[in-house]
Parts: structure tokens; C-alpha cells; sequence
């Protein structure tokens, strides 16, 4: 009888009611959180939205905020889903982990405040649990996702910049939150991640779509104010691309340091102990200390000094320039790196050619030597090209800059018309 109307007190939110049976009962609340076979009185009192009720019931046995009813939801669920701010509040105070409890349908309660678009609760809930804000539902869908399909676009607004790492993730299906919205056709979703986020328009989903080729697909009369807003957002993943070599660097800068390092501990070593190493006494022709190479092979020692010091100094200059902090992202920076490289590898790989020759016996020299001069005009040819190539691309940008356009395969050319022809519409 006791705890019918405890029932009926919470869902009138009759807190006199309350207070004269906790006089009568003392231990009456902590007694339904073991024998409620469904709904608690708290949970009762949250569905209608009774605050001072909620108030009173967390103070005399603040643990029934964690209970759950036959559908695993706490109050706080309840809560979430109804909107209710305040009863929120104070169920956070009292249970704040039950951020992360999951109902019987795998969602938390950010999950059913963002289904419900209750922004308010969503700041409230994020604050106190930004782990749970991560979570996925079944299907793989995230808060973000969440917000696209049930069309709460406020909401969505409020958390894209509190959740930015997760703007392109994806589902069970591969999709982002751009391929539901276009999938969905989301006019105002679509137009505020495209001018507002850094959201990847190229993105594909597990059947390889990007979200333009799913645009392809709809009906015709459909698409063109979508096709309009991604077109801008699509050219600037095109101009994103040249930022590729500044990415390269900034992900390999370590690795190359390391080869500059090695490479300038080589050089040094071999300058300081060369192939066939050093005479170990004084006599009339030499000194102790002196590179017998020196004097065995004259002409081949200022070969090998000259290409070991180039290695040297170019291995030392590259360890500079990424020390320096130079605006990488300007291609003539990334070129006069390049270069440097290719002459730090190439002197070293003909430091080695010189050495290998010298210390040959007479009898096996000429076979080898012939064997080393195509290895090293192989490898000068394959560093030429590269080096021709990549100044020719810099010159050919550098004429592009001044409106000078000198040539383009025919593919390019198509898509300059296209985009001009764009442009000028």
C-alpha cells in the first residue's frame, strides 16, 4: 500500500505526500529500489518533469539515480530524452557516470538528447562526460550522425565544433555524416559543412561512393543546388593536393634527419680513415697518418675527397634546413631541399665507387670498374630525370602564377575549360 502511493505522489510530484510517508517509512525509498520490477518512483517523478520531487527523492537515497528500469534506462535517460535541463543537472550531481550507461537499445543519454535535438542538455551532458560523446551506437553511428538522421541541424551545429576529430567518421557502411546528408538530401546540413568545416568531399563509403557519385545517382531535378554547394568545396580538395609534399615532409622529417646524420657519419669516417688507410710510419715519401691512397692513386684521392666532401657539407646543409624552420609549403624550398638531397646521395654512392676501385687488386680493376661506371650512369640518369622533372614542374607553376600557360596534357586542358566555363557562368 506504501508504495502505491509512493507512486502516485511522484507522478502528481506531491512532495507532501513524500515527506509524510518517509515519516511513516523511513527506509521506504531504499525498499522499492530493490522490489520495483519495473520504473522507480524516480523515474516516475522525471517523466513528468517534477524537479522539486526529483530534488527531494535524490536527497534522501541519491542511489537510485543509478537504477535502471526493464529497458536499462536510468533517469537520466529520461531525462535526456524529455529535455529536461534542471532534473538533468541535478541527476548528474548525483550519478555522473550514468553518462556512459547504455539502454537496451545501445544508446547513453547524449545519444537520446541528440535524437530528440535538446541542445541545451546535449552542453550539459558533454561537459561533465565528453568520453560519452564518442560513443557509437549500433550501426556504427556517432553523435554526429545521430544529429543528420533524426534532422536536428541546432544541435549538430553545437556539436560539430566540440567534436571536430570525428567529422569524418564513419559508420558500419563506410558513410560520413556528408553522405547521409546528401543520401538524405540535407540542403542546410550540406551548405554548413561544406562553407563551415573541414569535412573530406571525397571521402568513400564500403561501396566506393564518394558523396558526389551518390548525388549522381538521384533524380536530376534533385541534385543541382547540392551539385552547387559541393562544386567550391570539390576545387579546394583539388588546391589541397600541392599541400601533399608539405605533409610528406612533416610526416618523414625525423627519417631524413636520421639519413642526414648517417650520411655525414660516413662521410666523415671515410675522410678520416679512406680505403686502404693510412701509412703507420715516417719515411722519406711519406708520413705517418697520410692516406697511402694518396700516393698509390692520385688522381682517384681528389676524386674521392672532392665527391666525400660534397657528401659531407650537403648532408650537414640538409640537417640545416630542417632545423631552420623554412616555409616548406613554398615549392622552391622543397626543390633547393631536393636538390640537396640528390647531391648528398649521389656523392656518397660515388664516394663508395672510388673506394671499391682503389682497393681492387690491378687483375680484377677493369671488370669491376667497367661494372661501377654503368651502375653510376644509371643512377646519375634515373637522378637526372627526377631533377629535370620536378625544376620543370616548378618553372611550368612559376609561368602558371604570371598567366603564362606553356603546356598541359589534354586531360588538364579539359579540366581548366571546365572550370573556366564555370567560372565565367
Amino acid at each position: 500500500m506504501a508504495e502505491k502511493r509512493l507512486y502516485d505522489a511522484a507522478a502528481k510530484g506531491d512532495e507532501k505526500a513524500l515527506y509524510e510517508l518517509l515519516q511513516e517509512d523511513p527506509l521506504l525509498l531504499n525498499r522499492v529500489s530493490y522490489t520495483s520490477p519495473n520504473k522507480t518512483p524516480l523515474h516516475i517523478a522525471t517523466i513528468h518533469g517534477h524537479l522539486p520531487f526529483v530534488e527531494q527523492i535524490l536527497n534522501q537515497n541519491p542511489l537510485l539515480a543509478e537504477e535502471l528500469d526493464s529497458q536499462q534506462s536510468s533517469a537520466l535517460h529520461v531525462a535526456s530524452a524529455k529535455g529536461y535541463v534542471e532534473i538533468v543537472k541535478k541527476l548528474l550531481s548525483a550519478a555522473p557516470d550514468m553518462c556512459m550507461s547504455r539502454d537496451s537499445q545501445g544508446r547513453n543519454p547524449l545519444h537520446l538528447a541528440a535524437i530528440k535535438g535538446h541542445v541545451r542538455v546535449l552542453g550539459e551532458l558533454f561537459l561533465v562526460a565528453p568520453f560519452a560523446a564518442r560513443e557509437k551506437v549500433d550501426g556504427g553511428l556517432s553523435l554526429l550522425h545521430l544529429c543528420v538522421k533524426y534532422s536536428q541541424f541546432e544541435a549538430l551545429k553545437i556539436l560539430v565544433p566540440m567534436m571536430n576529430e570525428l567529422l569524418n567518421s564513419k559508420d558500419d557502411d563506410g558513410d560520413t555524416i556528408l553522405h547521409m546528408a546528401v543520401r538524405d538530401k540535407r540542403i542546410e546540413v550540406i551548405q554548413y559543412l561544406v562553407k563551415n568545416t573541414n569535412t573530406d568531399v571525397k571521402s568513400k563509403n564500403s561501396k566506393g561512393q564518394t558523396p558526389m557519385s551518390i548525388l549522381d545517382q538521384a533524380l536530376p531535378n534533385t541534385i543541382s543546388e547540392i551539385r552547387e554547394i559541393l562544386k567550391p568545396k570539390l576545387r579546394n580538395s583539388k588546391i589541397n593536393t600541392q599541400t601533399k609534399p608539405v605533409k610528406w615532409l612533416t610526416k618523414k622529417r625525423d627519417a631524413i634527419m636520421v639519413v642526414a646524420i648517417l650520411i655525414a657519419t660516413m662521410a666523415f669516417q671515410a675522410n678520416v680513415s679512406p680505403a686502404g688507410g693510412v701509412w703507420q710510419d715516417d719515411s722519406d715519401a711519406h708520413r705517418a697518418g697520410e692516406a697511402v691512397m694518396a700516393y698509390n692513386h692520385p688522381k682517384a684521392y681528389k676524386s674521392f675527397i672532392r665527391s666525400n666532401t660534397i657528401a659531407f657539407v650537403s648532408s650537414l646543409s640538409t640537417m640545416l634546413l630542417l632545423i631552420s624552420g623554412l616555409p616548406f609549403r613554398r615549392r622552391l624550398f622543397m626543390w633547393i631541399l631536393m636538390v640537396i638531397m640528390w647531391l648528398t646521395v649521389t656523392s656518397i654512392a660515388l664516394t663508395y665507387a672510388i673506394s671499391i676501385v682503389a682497393v681492387t687488386p690491378k687483375k680484377d680493376r677493369k671488370s669491376l670498374s667497367h661494372v661501377i661506371e654503368i651502375g653510376l650512369t644509371v643512377w646519375c640518369g634515373v637522378m637526372g630525370i627526377l631533377l629535370g622533372g620536378n625544376t620543370l614542374r616548378l618553372i611550368d607553376r612559376w609561368l602558371k602564377n604570371r598567366g603564362v600557360t606553356v603546356w598541359r596534357p589534354k586531360r588538364f586542358r579539359n579540366l581548366v575549360h571546365e572550370e573556366n566555363s564555370q567560372e565565367s557562368v
